[in-house]
């Protein structure tokens, strides 16, 4: 009968628990201060501490002898006090440590910028500090990642030879691993020990591999419970009670005050804006800056110079070296994605900024949020459970509960489609009626923006190009860019007449026009708006052609016209006028005969200048 001593076995079982211990915390640390890191260092010492995985183990024993030999610096210091590293079971463990290293290093590294950095903002802005962000958000949206690096770990340990051998030797009963064991029976040509150990690692090697493949299962699973459902079976528990308009600014009110740069990739954005209360809504194309601006209000980003002040309080001053942490802003922001944390529960989410409070008064704030928003049935789900409207609720819920000062939201409706737009924008407004701070809301869609904002802020490659009242900023854009931005579909090259003062010409239109008063003198284009032009004016009304029908374009109820003043439309006519009236209209627009009449009212032509690029 064939005995074996089963040392080998204890010493590589003990040798790896330790080791795969070790690793974790030490991985997983180094990986939470390098994932965010913008060091220019990163690089080296990212290349040192994933070394270990290419260079061959003898070559990392050797490595290891060198540094805690009897000889070496370390080896000294420590014969002072009676520890001797090399050729002994701890020798194991550092040679497996070292090995194993590389792998939950980067496994981890790889599972922590998995998560999204807009969750790590809106904990900042909730008030979290690092360490809890780490511990509560991070860490467990990481955590299969971190889960599968910890087993490819514990079998790199489990495993590990060479640089055993060189530091620890291959001392029977004290530093002889399974692997070792294999490599001694098979040199003396115990082909049956040898293979049983073979066997046992191949064993324990299988199980891990199944038990890797399972957690990557579940990884695959929860992945999936956390995507939302489609936005289109999104299901209002009440239909929405629409204001007729936005929040009025009161006198006295809380003021945001801000005039900031920071530098770009490709232009610098520099802000000047005074918010009250009340929406004042940030307009602008994609890239414009807007996205930025509110990050820079919140304290997720930094200005490069400039001043924030809320409420009298200074969040940041370039000049007097102030810049106040998310955390201490006292400001609530709604991400364009929502943000909401996906391993938490509704509730938990919009407790998560109120971990300062006392028990009960964070459950008095999350009960009156959970009812204000009219989700208190959702307390007990994930945000992959409910549906975007829900999502956006409590994503306004967890904002609000923490009381802030101003609030910030992202395009809060950019991903839906229109009809839920609609209704959401509604819910908003109902939800915000109360809210005694500033607004800032940020958007593309001009449409939007007038029904949800009193006042405008018009941004182009960030620059603030036009600001002011919703109704005035609509009437008068002064630029090209900033009627483009406010809808006006009707934009062409114009110049005066040096003869006629009250007079310009539109070549693109074939076409003079009469104006109210002289036009200033930096004017380069006119603007129209489609739905502002008339059809069949009286026959003395100033600016009346004859125009034809190039083309149309149906929406469900009503018609855009693509029309041509003067003659009918040539083969290739690339500046048509365009003209949206009711179906209605248009029936009886379209029965009569062509050329039709239609004035450009002189009131209503947008005078417009377009600034040197």
């Amino acid at each position: 009968m064939l005995a074996i001593d089963a040392s080998p076995l204890l010493i590589s079982l003990a040798t790896t628990v330790c080791a795969t211990i070790a690793t974790f915390c030490l991985g997983l640390l180094a990986a939470w201060a390098l994932y965010d890191s913008r060091s220019k260092l990163r690089p080296w010492i990212d290349g040192i501490l994933t070394l270990p995985l290419v260079l061959p183990p003898t070559v990392v024993g050797f490595l290891l002898l060198l540094a805690f030999g009897r000889q070496s610096p370390i080896g000294r210091a420590l014969a002072h006090i009676g520890v001797t590293i090399v050729f002994s079971w701890p020798a194991t463990v550092l040679a497996a440590t070292v090995i194993a290293f590389p792998l939950m290093y980067r496994t981890a590294l790889g599972a922590l910028e998995q998560v999204n950095p807009t969750l790590l903002e809106a904990a900042r802005t909730l008030g979290a500090s690092e360490p809890r962000i780490f511990r509560r958000i991070l860490l467990p949206l990481a955590a299969p990642g971190v889960l599968a690096g910890t087993i490819l770990a514990f079998a790199r340990a489990l495993g590990e030879f060479g640089a055993t051998l060189m530091l620890a030797g291959n001392i029977p009963g004290r530093t002889q691993t399974l692997p070792l064991a294999i490599y001694s029976a098979a040199e003396s040509d115990n082909m049956r020990a040898a293979a049983l150990w073979v066997a046992l690692i191949v064993a324990l090697s299988l199980a891990i591999i199944r038990l890797l493949h399972r957690e990557s299962r579940a990884s695959l699973r929860y992945r999936r419970q956390n995507i939302a459902p489609p936005l289109a079976a999104s299901v209002l528990t009440k239909p929405p009670q629409i204001p007729a308009h936005p929040p009025q600014p009161q006198p006295h009110s809380p003021a945001l005050e801000m005039d900031v740069t920071r530098p770009l990739d490709s232009f610098t954005l520099h802000i000047h804006l005074r918010a009250a209360r009340g929406a004042v809504g940030l307009l602008g194309a994609s890239g414009a800056g807007k996205s930025m601006t509110l990050r820079l209000i919140a304290g997720v980003a930094s200005p490069a110079s400039g001043r924030i002040a809320l409420n009298g309080t200074v969040l940041y001053d370039s000049e007097a070296r102030i810049n106040l942490p998310p955390a201490r802003r006292r400001i609530g922001i709604v991400f364009q994605d929502y943000a909401l944390f996906p391993h938490m529960t509704v509730a938990e989410n919009i407790a998560f900024g109120l971990h300062a409070l006392p028990p009960a008064e964070r459950d008095r704030r999350v009960q009156h949020q959970l009812a204000r928003m009219g989700i208190a049935h959702l307390a007990h789900r994930c945000p992959g459970e409910i549906s975007g409207g829900e999502r956006q609720r409590t994503a306004i819920a967890r904002s609000m509960a923490v009381e802030p000062d101003a609030l910030l939201l992202d395009e809060p409706f950019a991903a839906l489609d229109p009809h839920l737009r609609r209704q959401l924008e509604g819910q908003l407004r109902e939800a915000l009626a109360g809210f005694n701070g500033a607004i800032l809301f940020v958007t593309h869609d001009m449409e939007e923006a007038f029904r949800f904002c009193t006042d405008l802020l018009v941004l182009d490659r960030g620059q603030v190009i036009a600001s002011g009242p919703r109704q005035q900023l609509f009437d008068a854009p002064r630029t090209v860019t900033a009627a483009r931005l406010t809808g006006c579909k009707n934009i062409a090259p114009a110049r005066i007449i040096p003869t006629q003062s009250m007079r310009i010409a539109v070549p693109a239109w074939q076409c003079e026009l009469a104006l109210p008063a002289a036009p200033p003198a930096g004017l380069t284009h006119i603007g129209y708006r489609s739905h502002q032009l008339r059809f069949a004016p009286p026959a003395d009304a100033p600016n009346v052609f004859p125009c034809w029908l190039v083309e149309t374009s149906e929406a469900p109820h009503e018609m855009t016209l693509y029309l041509r003043l003067h003659a009918a439309p040539a083969t290739a006519d690339s500046h048509p006028i365009q003209a949206d009236i009711p179906k209605d209209q248009w029936r009886v627009l379209s029965a009569q005969p062509q050329p039709w009449l239609v004035q450009l009212d002189p009131a209503r032509i947008l005078l417009l200048e377009e600034p040197p690029a």
